[in-house]
């Protein structure tokens, strides 16, 4: 250890990651001190690596985390994460990311400062390429002074901002690649019912928690799309047909368009949302490279709509993973499974209840028959604590007639999942 290059170890206390252990590697010898205050590259602050952390003050916390800063020299990476603590002093802030800003490239920080302060005023604007932060406000972003211009990911959680500023935000910066919107207070002007987004370089957008009227994201560049627990009016997507993953989870909209370029899409994912079949499949049907469908927990608008399986093998030709839960209904049953099609490619096969049915086991029959490649089968199925006499008997039928069923399916290796 000791013929160790004093950048070596610095990498070594850097990959530690957790000041308390950093800090305790460091009293080894003269050498590791010098390579910690010289070439620590990371340091984290999280109340979750130590629990002392839960029994000291907020002010003790503020000196700890100072002290401990300013031995440093040439820190890249800062996390700061206290679940327990309120609120923290706004000077110490500033003097951590004000001694920080020069060398600091990725900053991680969820907690509040009183009086409250623009942390992207504070941070090293010319070389951060990553910004997590969570539990603050963001006003007034002045386009010509707050630049980002190496900026590939921003991540904001329970931030207070306006529509106007986070649009203004993301086109400060030019290569972002990776936005994560999270449960954000958007604040709109009485004029304004519309938050519109728009990057050329985005390329994966993760939205959970908002709620708007309307929300227009233009991202020529986007592949990657997932919308959760979101309440929208009208959802619109402008992009040049590079969109390859599109998640959609609990999600209330009136209006979702994704536009017309879908070409390229190989994931479609929804679950625990209402469809109009005809209009969702239509909007995803020249998707001739999927490869992983999923509609779970869905709900039809129309009664009488039905996933029309054979339209599914004509247009989704490389699907191999395919799952499907929604409530069967004996019309729309036979109408689905209706036809001498195949679902050639198909070697991951899940399939669920929502209600339990009795025509499950034909269901799943008929899915057999038309997968002559299936490899694997899950079978997921919501058992409630209090069931009905008839609902255990029910269960019990379906379980039987799959036993027997697999009988002439000895290849398939089948999985059950109950919740």
């Amino acid at each position: 250890m000791e013929f160790l290059p004093v950048e070596v170890i610095g990498n070594i206390l850097s990959r530690l990651g957790a000041a308390r252990d950093v800090v305790i590697a460091s009293t080894t010898c003269k050498k590791w001190r010098e390579a910690w205050r010289n070439h620590l590259r990371t340091l984290s602050f999280n109340s979750n690596d130590w629990s002392v952390f839960h029994e000291l003050t907020t002010s003790k916390i503020e000196i700890l985390i100072t002290q401990t800063i300013l031995q440093t020299t040439g820190l890249q990476r800062l996390t700061i994460i206290m679940d327990d603590v309120d609120e923290f002093s706004a000077a110490p802030v500033i003097a951590w990311l004000m001694y920080t800003r020069e060398t600091l490239r990725q900053l991680h920080y969820n907690v509040r400062t009183t009086p409250s302060i623009n942390i992207l005023e504070k941070c090293g604007r010319q070389k951060l390429e990553v910004l997590a932060l969570a539990h603050n406000s963001i006003t007034g972003v002045e386009p010509s002074y707050l630049k980002f211009p190496c900026l590939k990911s921003l991540s904001l959680s329970y931030v207070s901002i306006s529509a106007l500023d986070l649009s203004i935000l993301l086109t400060a910066c030019p290569k972002v690649e990776v936005l994560s919107l999270v449960n954000l207070d958007i604040a709109m002007s009485d004029a304004q019912t519309t938050m519109e987004l728009s990057s050329v370089s985005l390329k994966d957008i993760y939205v959970e928690s908002i709620s708007l009227d309307k929300f227009v994201l233009e991202a020529d560049n986007i592949e990657k799309l997932h919308l959760k627990d979101c309440t929208l009016e009208i959802f619109e997507l402008v992009s040049k047909r590079t969109l390859r993953f599109l998640k959609i989870d609990d999600v209330s909209v009136i209006q979702l368009d994704i536009g017309e370029g879908t070409e390229n899409l190989e994931v479609v994912d929804v679950s625990n949302f209402t469809i109009m079949w005809q209009k969702f499949h239509h909007m995803i049907s020249r998707s001739s490279k999927l490869r992983r469908l999923r509609l779970w927990g869905v709900v039809f608008d129309d009664e009488d709509e039905f996933v029309d399986l054979e339209t599914i093998s004509a247009c989704f030709p490389l699907l191999s993973h395919l799952s499907l839960c929604y409530d069967l209904r004996e019309g729309p049953l036979q109408f689905g499974l209706h036809g001498p099609f195949q679902l050639e490619n198909v070697v991951v096969l899940e399939l669920g209840w929502t209600v339990v049915s009795d025509m499950f086991a034909p269901w799943v029959e008929g899915f057999l028959e038309r997968c002559p490649n299936l490899r694997k089968l899950v079978i997921y199925g919501v058992v409630s604590e209090a069931k009905t006499h008839e609902e255990c008997q029910m269960l019990a039928f379906i379980t039987s007639s799959l036993v027997r069923l697999m009988r002439k399916y000895l290849h398939v290796e089948i999985q059950f999942e109950y919740e």
